[in-house]
């Protein structure tokens, strides 16, 4: 069964037709080439998958293409263009701050 599902992604609209059960995550890797994203543990363990979702951190694995439905989701890709990123980003820098990159 397939459905239309809208979301924004990024700031963009996007549409696209999907099992209404398939995972956020390979929406956004796969349809969409956002690879930020991961599957680390696909239980919700490790944040490996991480997105925000309406301003909230959530883990991809965990959300279905329904429950993404008309939300707002920022992968790495597109919060890295922001200016919060940036201040972000450079603070980090300023302060020695390293990730280790999963």
């Amino acid at each position: 069964m397939m459905e239309v599902i809208s979301f924004k992604l990024n700031g963009q609209e996007v549409t696209l037709k999907t099992d209404p059960f398939r995972r956020l995550l390979d929406i956004i890797r796969e349809d969409f080439d956002c690879k930020g994203a991961k599957e680390g543990c696909g239980e919700g363990e490790c944040g490996a998958c991480a997105v925000l979702l309406d301003g909230r951190l959530v883990n991809s694995c965990l959300i279905t293409a329904a429950m993404a439905a008309g939300k707002n989701i920022w992968t790495i890709e597109g919060y890295r263009e922001t200016e919060r990123f940036q201040l972000l980003k450079n603070k980090l820098a300023e302060h020695g701050s390293i990730q280790c990159g999963f």
